[in-house]
C-alpha cells in the first residue's frame, strides 16, 4: 500500500466536509444536491492520479469511505450549527 494513501484519505475527508454541509441544506435529489454530492469526485480522482495511487480495491474502498465520512460530517456540522426551526 502506498505511503501517500493516509494523507490522500485525510484530504478526501476534509474536501468533502463543505460539500456535505452544503448538501444538507438543499432539497434532496435537486441539481444543487447532485452537485454537492459529486463535485468533489474529480478533485479526489485527480489527487489520486497525481499521487500515483493505482486502482486497487482496498485503496478505492478507503477513499470512498473517507468521501462519505466527510459528507456525513459536513451534514452533521450543518445540523449542529444551523438547527432546523419548525412551525
Amino acid at each position: 500500500m502506498n505511503n501517500v494513501l493516509p494523507l490522500l484519505a485525510f484530504i478526501t475527508f476534509i474536501v468533502n466536509i463543505p460539500f456535505g454541509f452544503w448538501r444538507a441544506g438543499v432539497k434532496k435529489f435537486s441539481v444543487s444536491w447532485f452537485i454537492a454530492v459529486h463535485a468533489a469526485v474529480p478533485i479526489v480522482i485527480t489527487l489520486r492520479i497525481m499521487a500515483g495511487i493505482k486502482w486497487q480495491i482496498l485503496t478505492i474502498a478507503i477513499l470512498i469511505f473517507c468521501y462519505f465520512l466527510g459528507q456525513f460530517t459536513g451534514a452533521g456540522l450543518r445540523r449542529r450549527l444551523r438547527p432546523v426551526t419548525g412551525n
